[in-house]
């Protein structure tokens, strides 16, 4: 077997330059990671601190509210109007269309239907063939489920057609669905 020759440094041995070097930059590299490290944590540090802050501003800004009795007038105004508008939403408008499809007659034309939510009524503008025609409308309203006291308003004959329509106006009731 051949004996192995091992090559230690001796302490009289100089380092060399790129070993220095080496050193150097590793240092540098370990200063520029702290520095960036302490930045880091002093931003953290802030966002924590308006973090804090921004929740006792929320905190104060619940229990300093007033209550809702404050409204404003006009703030009491657009409620009013929303809730109007909402109960018009909320009417039946599907029955009041079934009970209007099912006593649809060929001499009858509806020209309007004008709904009051607050009295529950619709006021339903026509014109029919002859007076007859409106009078059977009429009571085939009275007869649907959705519609109550219906009644004839007014009615006129036009002159100014050559037929010479009924121009009617009506009144009903409509009932809430059970």
């Amino acid at each position: 077997m051949r004996s192995l020759k091992l090559y230690f440094p001796y302490r009289s041995q100089r380092t060399p330059l790129v070993d220095y070097a080496l050193l150097l930059t590793g240092v540098l590299l370990l200063l520029g990671v702290a520095y960036q490290f302490k930045q880091i944590t002093t931003d953290v540090h802030a966002w924590e601190v308006r973090e804090a802050h921004f929740m006792q501003q929320q905190k104060e800004n619940r229990q300093s509210r007033a209550p809702i009795a404050r409204i404003r007038k006009v703030t009491q105004q657009e409620v009013k109007q929303v809730n109007a508008v909402l109960q018009q939403l909320d009417l039946p408008w599907e029955q009041l269309f079934d009970a209007l499809e099912m006593a649809d007659s060929p001499d009858i034309a509806l020209l309007s239907l004008q709904p009051d939510v607050s009295g529950k009524t619709v006021r339903l503008t026509g014109e029919a063939r002859h007076l007859a025609a409106a009078v059977e409308y009429v009571q085939a309203l009275e007869l649907e489920p959705a519609l109550k006291h219906a009644h004839l308003v007014s009615y006129k004959t036009r002159q100014d057609h050559p037929y010479h329509p009924i121009v009617f106006s009506m009144s009903a009731t409509w009932q809430e669905p059970q």
